[in-house]
């Protein structure tokens, strides 16, 4: 058993330093500037546009929220489960995670990788809204196994796909959120494991087994809540060091380009070796090139590819440019980074500076509130994979064992399973990255095609 153990650490130690080195992370950096040159610079040229079709729409357009039809989720309702997935513990341990590694520049990288991964996430939004297609019960079905099978024709690298996606959802989306729930409880509040874990389990088995709309319902009414209140905590420890906060962005500034951040790693996804670390265990953060959250943004009642697109763009300024740079700047000038602590620790350390005793709390149970949406989004990313595999029948299994799955992740030393699931969610960006590639022409011509018809309604 020994052997058969270090048989599998050495071969995933292998294909981990493959996925996520050096040449996979320029790839997926190319990629993300391709579609930023080959859109005409979308994401800064045409901001007004998708800041108000987005963000703005929430509150102006009824479409947005609108639930009437039965066989799909409002707009804002596959937002929140695609942030659901996205904003997970990466934001506040992988942020830590990366600034000790790689230097108060890598947030600098982490800025750069997030506006580029913007048109990676916008590219595939688009795609996944063009190619999805109705089942017999009239549900939309979409995602990377969709439009590499429909735009590419090839049915293999759609099942690759499929493949790596069902086996990160029980990793980076399960045991591991599960994992990160446990530990922050029990340090606060003396509880078991195997309690919470129990409980993570049926809170998460009532939201799943109802479907994605029930997913949908909970996370459009979870998701915002959550994110609010760290922005709010966040924000106030902010204007009580607001005297630090340009000595926090110099340093930024000045690291950027020093040897130990351009050795450290570029941000969001990791430019180098050592932030590659804390964005792999934060899921990438915004998910940006793995096509995970098309699975769910397929889902939606948006009529336009394009529009889902941007729908995209904001998640990713959402959860990386908003919420990273929160836990980066309270990090940053909290005076916390000086006292040697990594991950968790350094976040509740600077936290707790601003916050005192309360610090502690507050970080516990921001991480317990990200893991948790995680594993209700991720549920569904599993859901969609397994049932392109196998059929409609082997959801409820797959749902069965997604909740059980839980209760051991609070329990169980997840070391391996970390390792294992970084690889796994690093290789569902290969098959992803090659068709969004070569559909790109797709994407071009539909947002020429869009923007035209905007002028056009102008005049």
């Amino acid at each position: 058993m020994r052997e058969l153990v270090a048989a599998i650490i050495g071969l995933n130690s292998r294909l981990n330093g493959l996925v996520w080195g050096p040449a996979m992370i320029a790839f997926m950096m190319l990629a993300g500037l391709y579609f930023t040159v080959g859109t005409g610079f979308f994401q800064f040229s045409r901001f007004r546009l998708w800041i108000s079709e987005t963000l703005f729409a929430i509150f102006r357009d009824k479409t947005v929220r609108d639930k009437r039809d039965p066989h799909t989720i409002s707009q804002f309702q596959a937002l929140s489960t695609a942030l659901a997935g996205t904003i997970g513990t990466g934001n506040i341990v992988g942020v830590a995670t990366a600034i000790v590694a790689g230097g108060t520049g890598a947030i600098f990288w982490m800025w750069v990788s997030a506006f580029v991964g913007m048109m990676t996430k916008f590219a595939e939004n688009v795609l996944g809204n063009y190619y999805r297609y109705k089942d017999k019960k009239g549900a939309w079905v979409g995602g990377p196994m969709v439009y590499i099978e429909r735009g590419l024709h090839c049915r293999w690298l759609a099942v690759l796909f499929a493949l790596f996606c069902t086996v990160a959802s029980f990793g980076i989306g399960n045991m591991t959120q599960a994992n990160s729930i446990a530990g922050a409880l029990t340090s606060s509040f003396s509880v078991s494991p195997l309690s919470i874990g129990i409980l993570v389990a049926l809170l998460a088995g009532l939201v799943i087994l109802g479907g994605v709309r029930r997913i949908a319902s909970v996370t459009e009414k979870f998701v915002p809540f959550a994110a609010l209140f760290y922005i709010a905590g966040g924000l106030a420890i902010l204007v009580i060091n607001r005297q630090r906060i340009p000595e926090a962005l110099s340093s930024i500034f000045t690291g950027a380009f020093s040897l130990r951040a351009a050795g450290g790693g570029a941000g969001g996804y990791a430019m180098m070796h050592a932030v590659r670390f804390g964005v792999a265990r934060g899921i990438f953060s915004n998910e940006a090139g793995l096509g995970s959250s098309v699975i769910v943004n397929s889902a939606s009642n948006v009529k336009e590819p394009v529009r889902q697109g941007m729908w995209g763009i904001f998640e990713v300024f959402a959860d990386t440019i908003v919420m990273c740079t929160i836990t980066a700047l309270v990090i940053l000038s909290s005076g916390a980074l000086s006292d040697g602590k990594d991950g968790a620790a350094l976040s509740i350390a600077a936290f707790s500076e601003g916050l005192g005793e309360f610090g502690s709390l507050f970080v516990s149970l921001a991480i317990t509130c990200f893991a948790f949406a995680t594993i209700l989004g991720w549920a569904y990313y599993g859901e969609r994979a397994v049932e392109y595999l196998f059929g409609r029948k082997s959801v409820f299994l797959y749902k069965l064992v997604y909740i059980c799955m839980t209760c051991v992740g609070c329990v169980a030393d997840l070391k391996l399973v970390w390792s294992i699931s970084d690889t796994f969610n690093g290789l569902m960006a290969v098959p992803n990255l090659i068709a969004i590639l070569l559909l790109s022409g797709k994407v071009f011509s539909l947002t020429k095609e869009y923007l035209a018809r905007r002028q056009g309604m102008r005049r």
